[in-house]
């Protein structure tokens, strides 16, 4: 952990530039590391075809994203790590953002009850320490 979980309206795919802002996010994510494995760090795009925005007669677009945490972060943990977070992603999608309508959201969600997780990649990143 963390997830990061991106889903977006096709209709932003070259102009949002996603992979970039993926790495941008694990870039960001990282400056945590006393909060954040690395070997747990995940990043994702879902690209949306089929949808409806607002009342459908304009070409809105939106990305929302979602966050998910192990428990065990304070909730000031939390927020700073949501905090840095949106603020990469509102940056990445400023130019986006004055150019078209756009909306851009993200939930932060923590498990509570346990996870279940097969990871060796951990122990690579354990190794160079």
């Amino acid at each position: 952990m963390p997830h990061f979980i991106l889903e977006y309206t096709d209709n932003i795919k070259e102009e949002a530039n996603i992979p970039t802002l993926l790495k941008k996010v694990n870039t960001t994510l990282l400056t945590f590391s006393n909060i954040v494995p690395i070997g747990g760090l995940r990043s994702r795009a879902i690209e949306l075809k089929d949808y409806v925005i607002a009342d459908g007669t304009e070409d809105d677009a939106f990305i929302h994203a979602t966050l998910k945490i192990g428990k065990g972060r304070t909730e000031k943990e939390r927020k700073q790590i949501a905090d840095a977070v949106f603020a990469v992603m509102k940056k990445h999608l400023q130019d986006v953002y004055e150019r078209r309508s756009l909306a851009v959201s993200m939930e932060v969600y923590e498990f509570i009850y346990p996870t279940y997780k097969w990871n060796n990649i951990h122990s690579r990143y354990q190794d160079q320490n």
